[in-house]
């Protein structure tokens, strides 16, 4: 029997596959001590795509909202993700960048970083882990799980074998994105990678879209993983991860245990849970299981985006059919692992698909990067018919002599606007339009404060209304209470 460390998802994958991203910096201060506190290895807390979210809509500064997390969470070792060759948009960043968000990262207090590639180009994925190792944090390259006739246990297992002669690999992540492992898969790949890892831990993260994340846990645990990835309930299950509470209550029947503090789990979770609710955002619930995942394997916040921008254009009735071209076009495209960017890479290709009634008819900008390989090999060749089709257009013929720039720092802060920017700037512009960027700053600190309706009016609100000195006038109503605020 062990003891096996949690890996805390509440902030990251739990917010980004039940919430679209929408946590706002004051949505944690009542729970922070509690998170600080709870037991973790580790809290996954950011990525670039939060970052563009806190700009774009929630006009929150990412970089001082990290800030007041670090603050929030002294004793916490804090995470963020990064794809090996881009941040926030579906093509490619530059070298000089990459290294940039990294190093600035770990500047604000992240002091583990996860590295993925769904296309795993392997030299990519080494130089952005030998940063993270340059700047003295934990580094931890990942595995992501997909299912096609390429990716074999041993394909897998290769890839473990050559993260660990890297020599910098502290931890090794598997993560079921799309959560279609299937208890019988795990049962053999598990193993395998544990083997491949030698003495190096490995972690496991499954989504519990069909159901069976908890169960597949319990293999990877007999199999020698040592740290899963959970949430407590609320921001756990549907598209999420396995809740903390049920995965501890599992070890704890199977022989194993925890460090973590199940009393301060479950408070985090009703506060979260009251904010979902507040919001109007999705609290996780389990799914029925359902074998279609397995076919389209997109992940689940995937889904839900797919289904949202159908019902804008007034076309819900064919989200199903936009799933099954979905199938066609991992297929056509090599099977490359369905996460990010490669589940909306085939999400868009698919819906451009149905909506014009011409497969490839119109192909992004992004999918011609992939094909033509500058993201990297995809595991299996393009069907042959679908790439000419792509290549044969004004488009396709004029990417064929694109070449990914390389610009310097300097260069880039000269493209953005001013060679003096700070990188924090630099990194702002990058992820979102300069009008996110201006109003962001027009918005001011983001609130240090979360305010429930049912609680009435807090004096801290009261506060920082009277000393907000852009306020000239201000009304609450709370239905039982009012206030009126003139400057």
């Amino acid at each position: 029997m062990a003891e096996i460390d949690i890996i805390d998802q509440t902030l990251r994958d739990g917010q980004q596959s039940l919430w679209g991203m929408r946590m706002k910096v004051a949505h944690l201060a009542d729970v922070a001590d509690d998170i600080d506190h709870a037991g973790y290895r580790v809290v996954d807390l950011t990525g670039s795509s939060i970052f563009e979210c806190m700009m774009r809509y929630n006009r929150e500064d990412p970089w001082d909202g990290l800030d007041l997390w670090r603050s929030w969470l002294p004793t916490s070792r804090l995470r963020s993700g990064s794809r090996s060759n881009c941040i926030a948009k579906f093509g490619l960043t530059p070298d000089s960048l990459m290294e940039l968000w990294i190093r600035t990262l770990a500047k604000h207090g992240i002091d583990s970083f996860w590295i993925y590639d769904c296309l795993y180009n392997m030299d990519a994925m080494e130089r952005l882990c030998r940063v993270v190792v340059d700047v003295g944090c934990e580094v931890v390259p990942s595995i992501m799980y997909g299912i096609s006739p390429v990716h074999t246990d041993e394909w897998f297992a290769d890839r473990v074998r050559e993260y660990v002669t890297w020599g910098v690999t502290d931890a090794i992540y598997v993560e079921d994105a799309a959560g279609i492992m299937k208890p019988e898969r795990a049962k053999t790949l598990m193993p395998a990678l544990i083997e491949a890892a030698g003495d190096i831990p490995v972690e496991m993260q499954c989504h519990n879209t069909v159901g069976v994340a908890g169960m597949n846990y319990l293999i990877g645990v007999d199999a020698g993983v040592t740290a899963l990835h959970t949430a407590p309930r609320g921001m756990a299950n549907g598209p999420s991860v396995p809740s903390t509470e049920q995965t501890v209550e599992n070890l704890r029947w199977e022989g194993h245990t925890t460090t973590v503090d199940l009393d301060r789990v479950q408070r985090i979770g009703v506060h979260m849970r009251r904010v979902a609710e507040q919001e109007g955002h999705v609290v996780g619930v389990p799914n029925e299981y359902n074998v279609f995942p397995y076919h389209h394997q997109l992940p689940g916040g995937m889904t839900g985006t797919l289904r949202a921008q159908l019902a804008q254009h007034g076309m819900s009735e064919r989200f199903t059919e936009v799933l099954e071209e979905v199938v066609r076009v991992r297929e056509d495209l090599g099977h490359p692992i369905s996460a990010t960017p490669f589940s909306q890479l085939m999400g868009i290709q698919a819906v451009l698909n149905i909506v014009t009634g011409e497969r490839y008819g119109t192909v992004p900008d992004e999918v011609l990067v992939y094909v033509l390989g500058h993201l990297g090999e995809p595991p299996a060749p393009i069907d042959g018919d679908v790439l000419d089709r792509m290549l044969s257009t004004d488009r396709g013929r004029e990417m064929q002599s694109w070449e990914p720039p390389q610009p310097t720092i300097g260069e880039l802060k000269e493209q953005y606007g001013d060679r003096a920017m700070t990188d924090e700037e630099l990194l702002r512009r990058y992820l979102v339009p300069r009008q996110d960027v201006e109003a962001t700053h027009a918005a001011g600190p983001a609130a240090q404060t979360y305010h429930f309706e049912s609680d009435g009016i807090p004096e801290s609100l009261i506060h920082d209304l009277l000393a907000g000195t852009r306020i000239g006038f201000a009304e609450i109503d709370t239905g039982g209470f009012s206030l009126t605020v003139r400057r």
